[in-house]
């Protein structure tokens, strides 16, 4: 009885380690990103990094930064800070990814791109 309690036992911590290994995103890592304002008075750019694991995409400065990457590469991600506020949408390769944000600050609307680059 108690040898088979142990393979049992082995065997969901295989299985556990399995699906855990598969959960991993193509995309996690850290990367830098670089948004650019092409419309409003925003900042002209912002640079940060942020760290993407099992898809999920976090900055540790950022408590309000919500972001996540699909299998596909697709990104989408949000973040506020004070009276600013941005979201945008993306896609990444295995080394570098760009697309399209917008926000405001205050009142103000801003728009532009961004990029991103695999440390």
């Amino acid at each position: 009885m108690k040898t088979s309690s142990l393979w049992m036992v082995a065997t969901v911590c295989l299985m556990a380690s399995a699906s855990a290994a598969q959960a991993r995103s193509a995309y996690d890592g850290s990367w830098d990103l670089v948004f650019v304002t092409q419309r409003g008075t925003c900042d002209p750019s912002y640079n940060f990094t942020v760290n993407i694991s099992d898809g999920i995409v976090t900055h540790p400065n950022l408590v309000k930064f919500r972001g996540y990457v699909a299998k596909s590469g697709s990104v989408r991600a949000s973040v506020t800070v004070h009276e600013k506020f941005a979201s945008g949408t993306g896609r990444l390769t295995a080394t570098t990814g760009g697309g399209r944000w917008s926000g405001h600050t205050g009142s103000e609307r801003c728009s532009g791109y961004w990029t991103a680059q695999r440390n």
